[in-house]
C-alpha cells in the first residue's frame, strides 16, 4: 500500500479569511465554513467505504475566530468576560456553530463592542477528524480499526489528544505556533469529543441541554421532575415548551405518554425546555465522584449558566434530622478524582448569587424565614469522599478530619461538581437532603424514612427548580462572578 505520507492531500474549496464587524455575519460565515468541511468529509468517507482506498488523503479544517488588538480595552470592570486581557492575537477553533450560535453571537458581539475592531473568520490549521464530521449524519458511523478495506488513518484525520485536552482551563496552555493565545476555554476537538460523550452517557442529544443544570444521585427526583414538567406543559403561561426523556423522546403536552427505556444509559438525563435554552436539565449521575467528574467534564463545553447538586447526604451533627437540608458554603475534598487538574490546596469559594438563590428557594418552599430556617437547614462544610463504605474503616481518622473541617454533611459528589464548576468557570452550588446519620446510629436502612423525610425529599427538587428559576432572571454577567476568573483569562465565557 502506498505510504500515507506520500499521498496527495485533497481539501474542500472553501472561502479564505474575511473580517467581520457584526456578530451575526461572523456566525453565518462560521456555519458556512463548518458545513462545507463536514459535507466534504462525509461525501468522501461514504465513497471510500463503498469503493475502497481512494489513493489520496482527504483533509478538511475546522473554522476559527481570530482577533488582533493593539491596545488594552476600556471595559466595564464588573464584566468578567467579553474582553481580552492584553494586546495581541487571540484565536479559537470552532465546531457546531449551529448548536452554539447564540453563544457565539453573544461572545463575538462583546469582543467587537469592547475592542472596536473586527474579528477574522477563516479556516484554522487544525484538521477535522472524520469521526466528528459524520457524528450527526443519521445511519453513518466510523468502523472500528480493521473493519474497512483500508487503514482509516491513511485517508482521513482521526482525533488527536494534543488538541483534546484541558490545558486552557487548567492554566497550562502555551501560545500557538503563530503566537496566538487562546480565545475560548475549549478547542473544537475538545468540544466535539464531549458532545459525542454526552450523547453516549445521557442518551439525549446535546441540542436538548438547557442552560440550568441540576445534578442528583437519587432516582426519585426523576419522577418528580417529570411530574413537574407535565404541570408546566399544561400551563400555557409557564414558558416551557417541551419535555425530553432518554432516547430523545420529546413531548409537548401534559398527557402524552413516554415509552419506557429498554436500556437505561449510565447517566439518565431529562430536559424541561424553554426558548433560547432557558429551561432546566436534570442529570441523574448516580453514585460516586467519577460519575460526577465525567458528567461535568462534558457538560461544561455547552457553557451552561449554572449547575447545582441536589442529592442525598449523610448528616454529621446530632442536631440534624432525616430530611433536613444542607446548604454547602465550603467543601472538604477527599474525592481525589480532580487532584491532578485542580490541586486540593485550591479553595472552592461559595458564590453569593448561588447561595442567595438557594436560601430564598428554601424559604419559598418551606414558608420559613430567617432564624426559623435553621430548624430544617444548616449552612456549612460538605465533605465528599471516594469510599462509599467509609463507615467500615477505623473511624478515628476520618471522624477527626470531619470534625476539624467543621463538616456538617458527607456525600460522594458535591465537592467534585463544585470543584469542576470552579475549574470550568461554571457557577455552582449545593443543596443536600440528609438521608442518614451514620455517626449517630441512623444508617440508611429500609423503613427508617419518616413522613417528614418523605415530605422534604418531595420538596427538595422543587427548591432546586425554584433556585434555577431565580437565577434565570439574573443578568448573565451578574451570575458569572469574577471570582471564577484567573489572572489571564480567555475572552470567551
Amino acid at each position: 500500500m502506498q505510504d500515507q505520507l506520500s499521498l496527495d492531500i485533497v481539501s474542500p474549496d472553501l472561502p479564505g479569511p474575511r473580517m467581520f464587524d457584526t456578530a451575526q455575519a461572523a456566525v453565518d460565515r462560521l456555519i458556512a465554513l463548518y458545513d462545507g468541511a463536514v459535507a466534504f468529509l462525509c461525501e468522501n468517507f461514504n465513497r471510500a467505504m463503498a469503493e475502497g482506498h481512494p489513493g489520496v488523503r482527504y483533509r478538511a479544517y475546522y473554522p476559527e475566530i481570530r482577533i488582533n488588538t493593539t491596545s488594552f480595552a476600556k471595559v466595564d470592570s464588573r464584566l468578567s468576560f467579553g474582553h481580552i486581557s492584553e494586546p495581541g492575537t487571540h484565536a479559537t477553533t470552532v465546531t457546531r456553530p449551529d448548536l452554539f450560535a447564540d453563544y457565539l453571537r453573544q461572545q463575538i458581539g462583546l469582543l467587537i463592542a469592547n475592542h472596536g475592531v473586527p474579528v477574522q473568520i477563516g479556516l484554522s490549521q487544525t484538521p477535522m477528524p472524520v469521526h466528528f464530521a459524520v457524528a450527526n449524519r443519521e445511519g453513518v458511523t466510523v468502523p472500528q480499526e480493521g473493519a474497512a478495506d483500508f487503514i482509516l488513518r491513511d485517508v482521513f484525520d482521526v482525533p488527536d489528544l494534543s488538541t483534546t485536552n484541558d490545558d486552557i482551563v487548567n492554566g497550562l496552555a502555551q501560545p500557538a505556533a503563530d503566537g496566538a493565545l487562546p480565545l475560548a476555554p475549549f478547542t473544537a476537538q475538545r468540544v466535539d469529543y464531549s458532545l459525542a460523550r454526552l450523547a453516549h452517557y445521557t442518551a439525549t442529544d446535546p441540542e436538548h441541554f438547557q442552560n440550568h443544570v441540576l445534578f442528583t444521585n437519587y432516582q426519585f427526583y426523576v419522577s418528580e421532575f417529570e411530574a413537574y414538567a407535565r404541570v408546566m406543559l399544561a400551563d400555557p403561561d409557564s414558558g416551557y415548551t417541551s419535555f425530553v426523556s432518554t432516547d430523545n423522546v420529546e413531548i409537548t403536552g401534559p398527557d402524552e405518554e413516554i415509552a419506557p427505556t429498554l436500556k437505561m444509559p449510565q447517566m439518565p438525563t431529562y430536559h424541561l425546555k424553554r426558548r433560547n435554552g432557558a429551561g432546566i436539565t436534570l442529570v441523574n449521575i448516580g453514585v460516586g465522584p467519577s460519575n460526577a467528574k465525567t458528567a461535568t467534564d462534558h457538560i461544561a463545553v455547552l457553557r451552561p449558566h449554572a449547575w447545582l447538586m441536589v442529592g442525598h447526604c449523610a448528616g454529621l451533627r446530632n442536631s440534624q434530622s432525616l430530611g433536613d437540608f444542607v446548604l454547602a458554603h465550603a467543601y472538604l475534598r477527599e474525592d481525589r478524582v480532580l487532584d491532578d487538574d485542580l490541586p486540593v490546596w485550591v479553595p472552592i469559594p461559595a458564590l453569593a448569587e448561588m447561595q442567595i438563590a438557594l436560601e430564598q428557594a428554601v424559604a419559598d418552599e418551606t414558608q420559613l424565614e430567617g432564624y426559623d430556617l435553621k430548624r430544617i437547614m444548616r449552612t456549612g462544610t460538605v465533605a465528599s469522599v471516594d469510599n462509599r463504605n467509609w463507615e467500615l474503616r477505623d473511624q478515628r481518622g476520618p471522624v477527626q478530619r470531619l470534625s476539624q473541617s467543621r463538616a456538617v454533611a458527607l456525600d460522594m459528589e458535591s465537592a467534585t461538581i463544585a470543584a469542576n464548576g470552579f475549574r470550568f468557570r461554571v457557577p455552582y452550588g449545593t443543596l443536600l437532603c440528609v438521608s442518614d446519620k451514620p455517626l449517630h446510629g441512623e444508617l440508611k436502612l429500609p423503613g427508617m424514612a419518616s413522613d417528614f423525610y418523605k415530605t422534604q425529599v418531595a420538596r427538595h427538587l422543587m427548591i432546586g427548580i425554584r433556585a434555577m428559576e431565580r437565577l434565570r432572571e439574573m443578568p448573565l454577567e451578574r451570575i458569572h462572578s469574577r471570582k471564577l476568573r484567573s489572572f489571564e483569562e480567555t475572552a470567551f465565557l
